[in-house]
């Protein structure tokens, strides 16, 4: 029998918790270590779509890489916020939740690793103090060919960015919200920078940096990873079935 504390100890082997940043949440979140696992939902968030679906698939475990309680102020489990309608519709469906989210950011093999392979980077290692960004080469090319290469491999409706004045050869990229380390990409001879979620004052700050600085979104620069978590999960547990969910999409669209 495959238990929800064999799935966590396996995902501490794949992005150990000791790697996760001190104001991190990570782990099991919701539900019972000993509760028996059989079906698996793997989803970038704990969203209400997302784990309506995990009701339909009548999956025990959602598996995610945000934490279902986090930031946002949960202080009591009721229908009165999104958490709370999430926390109860897993508490009363049986099924438990289990993140890991800036451990599997760092991790090798994990979010920013995924990103760099998809985006075709070559050379990829591990830069920046805490360990959080990749970097790798492309062969040299103009920023707007770059830019269409990224909006097509990552399938983003559009992309934000600023051109320093430079072709693209050094790729720094993290997933998510990693702006704040642009000037880590800028120190280890980076030219471009793929991130998301950037502030103005960040791009202009890039911009007189010399940083070609691409916000791809946040979505879209971490989901790539959840299929890839998805399939090491199910080559380590072959007796259960873990599932990729297919409800999940990027909430966020561009008009125009």
């Amino acid at each position: 029998m495959t238990t929800v504390a064999d799935i966590l100890a396996f995902l501490d082997t794949l992005a150990p918790r000791s790697l996760k940043m001190d104001w991190d949440n990570c782990g099991l979140l919701c539900g019972r270590p000993g509760r028996e696992v059989k079906t698996i939902l793997v989803a970038l968030d704990p969203f209400d779509t997302v784990i309506d679906e995990a009701i339909r698939v009548k999956a025990d475990l959602l598996v995610t890489h945000h934490p279902l309680i986090f930031r946002n102020g949960l202080m009591a489990v009721n229908e009165d916020t999104e958490a709370g309608r999430c926390v109860l519709k897993l508490v009363e469906h049986g099924i438990a939740a289990i993140n890991a989210h800036t451990n599997l950011d760092i991790a090798p093999g994990g979010i920013n690793d995924v990103l760099a392979q998809t985006l075709g980077l070559n050379g990829i290692e591990t830069i920046g103090e805490e360990g959080l960004l990749r970097r790798g080469t492309v062969p040299a090319q103009p920023l707007p060919q770059f830019l269409a290469h990224v909006k097509q491999t990552l399938g983003c409706d559009g992309l934000r960015y600023v051109e320093a004045g430079r072709p693209v050869a050094t790729v720094a990229v993290g997933g998510g919200a990693c702006a704040d380390e642009m000037e880590e990409a800028l120190s280890a001879g980076c030219d471009t920078f793929v991130t998301s979620d950037v502030k103005y004052n960040q791009f202009r700050t890039a911009f007189q940096l010399g940083l070609n600085l691409i916000d791809a979104g946040h979505f879209h620069t971490e989901n790539p990873a959840m299929p890839v978590l998805r399939d090491r999960l199910q080559a380590a547990f072959p007796e259960i079935e873990v599932l990729f969910a297919d409800s999940h999409r990027d909430c966020m669209k561009f008009f125009g």
